[in-house]
């Protein structure tokens, strides 16, 4: 069942409470949701380079991952045909990346 998500009613699937900041909290918990928003922090990119920016990830999860990024209003699907962070995915990357780093620093130790 769908909750609402962090602004505008827009839901994220599968959240299992309706507070907002835990909606937003699970999605980016879910394997992938930070390195997609990573990667496309950049540039935008296609579903093929970001298979290949994320070479672990299978494409059935990254594509999941990819729809609840844009469901949530994170990321966008360019005219081009690339994905890439709206307004809102870019302010997230500002205020998480940090968090993601340090987790990525710490996954090394």
């Amino acid at each position: 069942m769908a909750k609402q998500a962090a602004s505008k009613g827009r839901t994220v699937r599968g959240s299992r409470t309706g507070r907002p900041i835990m909606a937003l909290l699970d999605l980016l918990g879910r394997r992938w949701s930070l390195r997609i928003l990573w990667e496309l922090r950049a540039k935008p990119l296609t579903s093929r380079g970001l298979r290949t920016a994320c070479d672990e990830a299978s494409p059935t999860v990254l594509q999941a991952r990819l729809t609840e990024l844009r469901e949530a209003g994170f990321v966008e699907l360019g005219e081009t045909g690339g994905y890439g962070l709206t307004a809102l995915g870019r302010e997230l990357c500002e205020t998480f990346m940090p968090l993601h780093r340090f987790a990525e620093r710490w996954k090394k130790s």
